[in-house]
């Protein structure tokens, strides 16, 4: 087996069980590529042998070679880990140094029994839908991709006017602090903080939720994921702000912004004693009450 290594830098509190991660590595011989930033972090704090170890820096140093790609760190390591995996069909392993984590969902106390159960093939893999973003200008070209979500959002203290149309029919001019447009794994992201609704991974859907809206009649609205929609921006102010994932930019008001459906899913690892219904539960607390 060969497997790549991406991540974040972590606290000292993870440093033990990041070196039981790499000892049992060592001992299932596995071969192992390590993202450049994230090898010169651990080469300063554990200082990991360097021997038998590969580095990569750029996607298509591991398309095609690896059977997995771990991700340690949160949630949003993972979202890097995708701009790094892209259409290759690489499945993606996350290994939780943070505090939520619902797609790094293996936490460090599990480290050793999820390791062990990789390696008896004791998962499934799960494939996750992205939105693809095109506008005129050609903005986020290098991997125009998400796998949470995509939104629009004011600059100042000014609200923002979007027109939204679902497969070119008008469905609202949308006035409030941004827009938020979520697959279902964004469902429990920034979707879910503004009052979105939780959709099942694999439940063929997006949601459109707004950010402050000054009409309070206006709720979050749950599409089929073949539609097309398209964004228009009208507002006093020149600019917006745009997201994809985490990575942020600034557009022109002139610009129009078009989401749609992927033509490739991104995989994820998820190992046979955990389910989407059990990480909510888990995740948000839910039935944690002194009555039960």
């Amino acid at each position: 087996m060969k497997v790549a290594i991406f991540g974040r830098n972590f606290d000292k509190g993870f440093k033990d069980y990041i070196e039981l991660f790499f000892q049992i590595l060592k001992e299932k011989k596995v071969e192992i590529t390590i993202y450049k930033k994230f090898y010169d972090f651990l080469e300063r704090e554990i200082k990991l042998n360097t021997e038998t170890i590969d580095i990569f820096s750029k996607h298509e140093q591991i398309r095609g070679k690896i059977d997995m790609l771990f991700s340690i760190g949160g949630d949003g390591t993972i979202l890097d880990a995708v701009t790094i995996v892209r259409d290759s069909g690489i499945p993606i392993v996350g290994i939780n140094t943070g505090k939520l984590g619902f797609l790094a969902s293996i936490a460090k106390e599990e480290i050793e029994s999820a390791m062990n159960a990789i390696f008896l093939k004791e998962y499934s893999i799960e494939e996750r839908t992205l939105l693809r973003l095109e506008t005129s200008s050609g903005l986020f070209k290098d991997f125009p991709y998400s796998l949470n979500d995509i939104s629009v959002q004011k600059v100042d203290s000014a609200m923002i006017t979007v027109h939204v149309y679902i497969n070119d029919e008008f469905l609202n001019s949308y006035w409030a602090d941004g827009l938020i447009i979520s697959t279902p794994t964004g469902s429990t992201a920034y979707s879910l903080s503004v009052g979105g609704p939780i959709i099942t991974p694999q439940s063929g859907n997006f949601i459109i939720s707004q950010i402050s809206p000054h009409n309070l009649t206006v709720r979050p609205i749950v599409i089929p994921d073949s539609a097309k929609l398209k964004l228009k921006l009208e507002d006093r102010s020149l600019n917006y702000i745009a997201s994809i994932d985490h990575r942020s930019i600034m557009i022109k008001n002139t610009e129009e912004i078009n989401i749609s459906k992927a033509n490739f899913k991104v995989k994820l690892i998820k190992l046979n004693n955990t389910s989407f219904y059990k990480t909510l539960r888990n995740k948000l607390m839910w039935g944690i009450d002194k009555r039960n």
